[in-house]
């Protein structure tokens, strides 16, 4: 019983500091003390060093001699390469559902969500972190129609890992109505069975967010200098 409770105390406080990470409450570079966390959750070192090696392999946060863990900086050349992963997973996500024409209740909802989106007529009327939720939830949506547990799953690791890019994305009317009008063209092609074009109209969606990687990275950066936040 012992056993268990440190499980589900070190799955309670890795979702916590996972959340901390992707919302930018810690910025990157920031040291995660193993002594400030048992203080703070009330715990012993056990889950707290269980709840750091998860977030170590989720590629949360990096690991070095005599420091412990940091949260993990920006890297332009593993970005790029989760964009390529990015790409194959989902590549197999439109091919799937496109082959089988798929039509479904929450890909018309999915329909409903972004051409509603597309309506919006200033940034302002819309909040950038529930724009980065949607846009995720989309792709995790079309590849949950597959069927596929151990595609969502890959899926779902890539975008924890990218989480900070969709936060810089989506920041003016023009590229949400880029993205509206690309999201309602992957569901019409899957609804055609339209194989190619449902393809390649995700991987424009992707290259869509994949031009903005260099610029959101500095923007990040300069996030972490401003805040201040241990390094």
């Amino acid at each position: 019983m012992a056993e268990a409770g440190r499980a589900v105390r070190a799955a309670e406080i890795f979702e916590a500091l996972k959340r901390r990470i992707l919302r930018w409450e810690y910025p990157p570079g920031q040291r995660l003390g193993e002594e400030e966390l048992c203080r703070e959750f009330g715990v012993s070192r056990s889950p707290v060093r269980e709840a750091l090696r998860m977030l170590e392999e989720s590629g949360l946060v990096d690991r070095a001699p005599y420091r412990g863990c940091s949260v993990k900086q920006p890297n332009l050349q593993e970005i790029n390469e989760l964009y390529d992963v990015r790409v194959i997973l989902e590549s197999a996500v439109a091919e799937l559902l496109a082959s089988r024409a798929l039509a479904s209740p929450e890909l018309e909802r999915l329909a409903g969500v972004w051409a509603a989106l597309a309506r919006v007529q200033s940034y302002a009327e819309v909040d950038g972190a529930e724009l980065a939720e949607q846009d995720r939830a989309f792709h995790e949506s079309l590849a949950a129609a597959t069927g596929n547990r151990t595609l969502c799953e890959m899926l779902r690791a890539v975008n924890d890992r990218l989480h900070f890019m969709r936060m810089t994305d989506i920041t003016s009317v023009d590229r949400l109505w880029q993205t509206c009008r690309q999201h309602l063209e992957i569901l019409e092609r899957i609804a055609a069975g339209d194989v190619p074009g449902a393809r390649e109209a995700l991987r424009a969606n992707i290259t869509g967010a994949r031009e903005h990687v260099e610029s959101a990275v500095k923007e990040v950066l300069v996030r972490a200098y401003m805040s201040g936040g241990e390094r």
